[in-house]
């Protein structure tokens, strides 16, 4: 299943009302209209080495940024810094060519529910506390995948995949459903 980005195709006249009290009314509309699902890239890297330079590299180049931006007169805060950059980018490379990305995109809402609706927990399964049936996480990678991985592939993985790894795949594609990118104004 492809996720669209687009919403309706035509553009109604916007409302006289909002026209005059925001003259940009249509400019910021066809802005909204042209946004993008939200979207995350889950990484599986196998070799601990790679991933933990790779890691360790973020945090030195966090820290030295840090500590020169508050110590701006010591020479060698920029130098470490410098260094650390350096650093990151080489384990970044390493990591890059070793990890396997999967892309994950927030379905559009009305898909969303759908897609809920059609896995309704049995009886038995609401019983268990459980919110949707058992084949949803499978569909629901498969719906989000950007990289177009079938549900019968991600039950594979679901059911081969240690469960650390199996959930942290489906609550990649689960969390980017509930991600949200708006922010409440102060009025």
């Amino acid at each position: 299943m492809t996720a669209t980005t687009k919403t309706a195709t035509s553009k109604p006249a916007p409302p006289a009302q909002a026209v005059a009290a925001d003259a940009h009314w249509s400019a910021k509309m066809a802005r909204l209209r042209d946004r993008q699902l939200a979207e995350t890239v889950f990484a599986i890297c196998d070799d601990p080495d790679v991933r933990t330079r790779y890691q360790r590299a973020q945090r030195t180049l966090d820290l030295a940024q840090s500590y020169a931006k508050e110590h701006p007169d010591e020479p060698d805060a920029a130098v470490d810094a410098t260094r650390a950059a350096v650093e990151l980018d080489e384990a970044k490379t390493a990591y890059d060519q070793i990890a396997i990305p999967l892309t994950f995109r927030a379905l559009p809402r009305r898909a969303y529910e759908e897609l809920l609706k059609a896995h309704l927990p049995s009886d038995t399964e609401s019983d268990e506390g459980r919110e949707w049936d058992e084949a949803f996480p499978a569909e629901l990678i498969a719906a989000a995948s950007v990289d177009g991985m079938t549900a019968t592939e991600a039950q594979e993985l679901l059911d081969t995949w240690s469960l650390s790894e199996a959930n942290a795949m489906f609550n990649a594609a689960f969390n980017i459903q509930h991600t949200t990118r708006a922010d409440l104004g102060k009025g």
